[in-house]
């Protein structure tokens, strides 16, 4: 068995142009894509394992109840395409009911990880082929094909990813994986419905500090890979759901006044100032139903 992984994912300056224009804006900002380096995608596998972190659970225990219906509506012989690929735990719930798929396409901007997976399931279902892509999957590149030619094609996006979108980016996005999918494709999405202020910051801001770890793993990474000098322990993690606005805010703080370089550019920053790392939008089913349908979908 051999497996080859397409590789687009965006150059080191792509990285260092998003994180220097990210934090020389007046409220400054990093993409959360970026949080998903070996340690980073590892200690998200452990968030998922948090009793505060309802979200994997919860979509679980929907697939196992639904995958099958799912399959169903998804149809026979079609090519699954997923973005954010992970750990493919959910994927398996999926690849189990699927009649006679054609190939199965993760992307996920995380190499190691993604071939891991890829290995796995290839090992798992050695009669079906799996074209890895590492990329950004909100990007543009070009997919492979498979050998065999699929009855139609399906995205897969689990996750409540689609949350870290604001609502005008959801759309455009959705209006691309329509692009991707072609005419009679199909897009199977995970969407966090809104819910009480206490359960979300829980959700994002765990008792254990692991969610801090993996938000304060940005800057490590930035420090690693831009030659940047943030001192972690000079911020802290912060995570805060903005009603109004109907989504969580993960923030880095800094804790006192201070200077840090960045790729040879440096920033000041108050204490108290906050750099916002991720956004995830928590949604009413039929405003997500009107955004779906504004970007060319009918939902089923």
């Amino acid at each position: 068995m051999s497996l080859r992984v397409r590789r687009a994912v965006p150059p080191l300056e792509s990285f260092r142009e998003e994180v220097l224009r990210g934090l020389g804006r007046p409220r400054k900002e990093l993409p959360c894509k970026y949080f998903y380096d070996a340690t980073g995608s590892a200690l998200f596998d452990q968030i998922c394992e948090l009793p505060e972190y309802y979200l994997t659970r919860v979509e679980l225990g929907i697939l196992r109840n639904h995958a099958a219906e799912m399959a169903e509506l998804l149809g026979r012989r079609c090519l699954l395409i997923e973005y954010g690929s992970g750990s493919g735990v959910k994927t398996r719930l999926l690849l189990d009911r699927l009649v006679d798929a054609t190939a199965y396409l993760p992307i996920d901007i995380s190499p190691g990880p993604l071939l891991a997976s890829a290995r796995a399931l290839a090992v798992a279902y050695p009669g079906l082929e799996i074209l890895p892509v590492c990329a950004d999957y909100t990007g543009e590149y070009p997919l492979p094909r498979p050998r065999t030619k699929p009855a139609r094609r399906a995205v897969f996006f689990p996750g409540s990813t689609i949350g870290n979108f604001t609502p005008r980016e959801a759309e455009r996005f959705l209006k691309h994986v329509g692009q991707v999918c072609g005419r009679g494709g199909a897009l199977l999405v995970g969407v966090d419905v809104a819910k009480g202020s206490q359960i979300l910051e829980r959700a994002y801001d765990d008792s254990q500090g692991v969610t801090a770890r993996f938000n304060l793993n940005l800057l490590d990474r930035i420090n690693r890979e831009l030659g940047a000098d943030f001192d972690l322990a000079s911020f802290r993690h912060r995570a805060v759901y903005e009603r109004t606005l109907g989504r969580v805010e993960m923030h880095l703080v800094s804790k006192r006044a201070q200077q840090v370089r960045v790729a040879g550019c440096h920033f000041s920053f108050r204490g108290g100032e906050a750099i916002l790392t991720e956004c995830s939008y928590k949604w009413d089913l039929a405003e997500f139903e009107q955004l779906a349908h504004g970007a060319g979908w009918r939902v089923r």
